[in-house]
């Protein structure tokens, strides 16, 4: 790996994709203030390596494919995990995921018909990671604090659902066009 490769926003990617299995495990054993603060720090580093590779020129292409991943096997894990210990609906899971799988195989299907590798995240699609992280991370809170103390995730839910079939709808959309 040469030195432009291991920049600060792709060490923070990294980070990021090692931090998952310990995610995982906090949550296993119920250890959710642990499990908080790895997603709080997980999302700050995210919201970091962005900023820092821009304002630096350090943009690499290993950074644009880790990136995104490193969002989906936390997204993705978290739903799973939340939806076992039933936290949150298994529909809104299967809409997450299905999403995902659906932007994916367009994105592949694009890539042999036309051999363009980039894709540009929409603003709905933007929106609907925020609010994915935003419910997880409430949903967190929530088991920190006690559920009492704070209202029930229901609005956030459907909100989320409804930006995650909304924006995959979009994607379907700009793919076909």
């Amino acid at each position: 790996m040469t030195e432009q490769y291991l920049n600060i926003p792709n060490l923070l990617t990294i980070l990021r994709i090692i931090l998952i299995p310990v995610f995982v495990t906090a949550l296993l054993y119920e250890r959710y203030d642990i499990a908080l603060g790895i997603f709080v720090t997980a999302a700050i580093s995210d919201f970091l390596d962005g900023i820092i590779a821009r304002a630096k020129k350090q943009v690499t292409e290993l950074g644009s494919f880790l990136d995104p991943l490193a969002d989906k096997f936390l997204l993705v894990t978290s739903f799973v995990l939340f939806a076992i210990h039933q936290l949150i609906p298994i529909w809104l899971t299967v809409t997450v995921i299905s999403r995902d799988v659906i932007v994916v195989t367009g994105w592949v299907v694009l890539f042999f018909a036309t051999h363009n590798t980039k894709v540009e995240p929409t603003m709905l699609g933007k929106i609907s990671n925020a609010l994915q992280l935003v419910l997880l991370a409430y949903i967190l809170l929530r088991l920190n604090i006690g559920e009492k103390h704070l209202p029930g995730p229901d609005l956030l839910i459907y909100l989320t659902a409804g930006f995650t079939v909304v924006s995959g709808i979009h994607y379907i959309y700009k793919g076909i066009k």
